[in-house]
């Protein structure tokens, strides 16, 4: 088996003093002098461990001080009740997300007609080159970037409607949207992955390099029938990702 890389080893270690108050919020992290002391590595490699604790938004550097464990912002993401019809608050799951954590959510977007490639054609089961509302979305939590998002809607279900675009309709949020079209989402699928990001992403997430993000393919069905899929990207460590499945 390969062996785990040294920085994301050290980087581990740190993590896990965090997450068990060892390093309690606003402690200081050791320098990248100590870190290359004691694990007995170079600079380059003590400067990437912490630069992948900074990518996941746990630690962050001051100016001629040093860098420090921040305080616990993360976003938890409950892939079941963010879309319960019978929930209070904003009809969109992020809205809902960021109201749970006690941070004003926000999102940027942009919404226009393009034709489904054969991958989103796959997943949306439909021909290549059918008609789709292609959405993109980068969403915020008290100002900070903290998800994009790119969805994609087949032009048959929802075109000519009140809510063809997404942002501009009668309605808020893929179920909320597709009530009101008399079109009910009954069930869903997140496929997930784990990478690095990529250089787009880094940049509009505000994240070094070679931090890792969370890819999430997610489709909505009515009925068995796709109505709305889309590829989210979430920063590591910035988000908790929590399912609650039903047995039956």
């Amino acid at each position: 088996m390969p062996r785990t890389p040294a920085y994301l080893a050290i980087a581990a270690e740190l993590r896990a003093q965090i997450q068990s108050g060892a390093l309690p919020a606003g402690a200081k992290l050791p320098s990248e002098t100590k870190l290359m002391q004691q694990y007995e590595v170079s600079r380059t490699v003590a400067k990437w461990a912490i630069s992948v604790l900074k990518g996941e938004g746990i630690v962050e550097g001051r100016a001629g001080s040093g860098v420090y464990v921040r305080a616990a912002r993360r976003l938890v993401r409950h892939a079941h009740g963010r879309d319960l019809r019978t929930a209070a608050g904003p009809t969109s799951p992020f809205g809902r997300d960021a109201t749970r954590a006690g941070q004003q959510g926000s999102w940027e977007h942009d919404s226009r007609h393009d034709l489904a490639d054969s991958q989103i054609a796959v997943r949306l089961g439909v021909e290549p080159g059918t008609p789709v509302m292609r959405t993109t979305y980068r969403f915020l939590a008290d100002g900070e970037p903290i998800q994009l998002s790119t969805s994609y809607e087949p032009l048959g279900v929802t075109g000519g409607t009140s809510v063809e675009w997404p942002e501009a309709g009668a309605a808020v949020g893929v179920v909320a949207r597709m009530d009101v079209i008399g079109v009910h989402v009954d069930e869903f699928e997140e496929r997930i992955n784990s990478r690095p990001a990529l250089e787009a992403e880094t940049e509009a997430l505000g994240l070094p390099t070679r931090a890792d993000v969370y890819e999430i393919e997610r489709t909505y069905y009515a009925a068995g029938k796709p109505v709305e899929t889309a590829n989210i990207v979430l920063p590591r460590g910035r988000y908790e990702l929590v399912y609650r499945i039903r047995v039956d």
